[in-house]
């Protein structure tokens, strides 16, 4: 279903982590991801949804479970909403990629988690916008 690369990215990073499918879409459950301060939780399991043309097609938005928040109560921008996947119940992370921000054939999961490491980082108020 994915690339070599990104298997063995997983693989070393969370070898507990489930690839399957659902709706049509790739989903990758990295179980106890873990979350910066700044946050009520210290990690959460993270979903990543990738469309069945990826890695040629750039992923789109992530989820969480459970829901993640900031200490200060702070709301985190398009992260309000709550959908389905997979039996359970996940906070959507409304993130769009400009289309200069993925280059196929270069990026992959491990890239992709970059970007959602550095959103998270300012998202907790460790970095500014």
């Amino acid at each position: 279903m994915l690339p070599p690369v990104d298997q063995a990215h997983l693989e070393s990073l969370a070898p507990d982590n489930k690839i399957s499918i659902d709706g049509g879409m790739i989903c990758i459950v990295i179980p106890s991801f873990s979350l910066p301060t700044g946050f009520t939780l210290l990690s959460a399991d993270l979903l990543l949804r990738l469309s069945p043309g990826y890695p040629d097609v750039p992923p789109d938005m992530w989820w969480f479970c459970p829901a993640v928040q900031r200490i200060d109560g702070q709301l985190i921008a398009a992260t309000q909403l709550m959908e389905h996947h997979l039996g359970r119940t996940w906070q959507r992370w409304s993130r769009h990629l400009n289309p200069s921000q993925w280059r196929p054939g270069v990026d992959s999961v491990e890239s992709y988690l970059a970007l959602v490491r550095k959103d998270l980082a300012t998202a907790s108020g460790r970095l500014a916008a």
